[in-house]
């Protein structure tokens, strides 16, 4: 199977497997990282196919999905590479970059083995922050049936990736505990750039918000 076709064998295998996804994290939610990606590393370098396929699989294994179980989902995701005709050791550097990219609260210490998974994890975070960024927050926080905003209910500074992975505060808190940290968090100088734009979008939402929360 060429690389071509082994990219679409995932991509129709990924938007069976999320169809029911929540909608932050879908099949449009893969697509995205992976273009994110593609751009990155038309100035990172980074073997390409293997980007490809860790953003598109990024999300099947899930542990936000599975009550923290990650094994079945990484099961399904290694049994699609290898349909997908991915050799052992490709298939061991896809699956090292999807442990690997999560935020975990700011806890994930394992730091980035490969440049392809400083794209992926930079790719991931950049969907995360922009306008996309504050829909995917309130759609996230509509599906939790969180609160908006409770000006009584400060963001927090978690112990460990549980209590973070745990939390139920208000939709805009995340912006506070998470979103805005990223810009910060990027790995590759094309993601710093790309970040900008999008993290001042949060900045001025968040001013505007405030504004009409206090009908100022």
């Amino acid at each position: 199977m060429d690389c071509d076709k082994r990219i679409e064998y995932i991509k129709s295998e990924v938007k069976r497997t999320l169809q029911h996804a929540e909608c932050g994290h879908d099949y449009s939610h893969a697509l995205r990282v992976m273009r994110n990606a593609e751009l990155i590393a038309q100035s990172e370098g980074g073997d390409v196919v293997t980007i490809q396929a860790a953003a598109l699989l990024h999300d099947v294994s899930d542990e936000k999905f599975s009550n923290g179980n990650t094994v079945i989902g990484l099961k399904l995701t290694e049994n699609i590479l290898k349909k997908a005709k991915f050799k052992s050791a490709e298939i061991a550097k896809i699956i090292d970059i999807i442990k690997n990219i999560s935020y975990k609260g700011g806890f994930n210490v394992n730091g980035v083995p490969s440049i392809e998974c400083a794209i992926v994890q930079d790719a991931d975070r950049l969907d995360a922050i922009g306008a996309i960024g504050v829909a995917r927050a309130f759609h996230y926080g509509g599906y939790k049936n969180r609160e908006l905003y409770n000006p009584e209910i400060e963001p927090q500074d978690f112990e460990n990736a549980e209590e973070y992975r745990n939390s139920n505060g208000p939709t805009i808190n995340h912006f506070y505990e998470k979103l805005l940290k990223l810009k910060y968090l990027m790995n590759t100088p094309t993601a710093k750039v790309l970040a900008e734009p999008r993290h001042k979008f949060l900045e001025q939402f968040l001013d505007e918000f405030m504004k009409e929360w206090r009908n100022e």
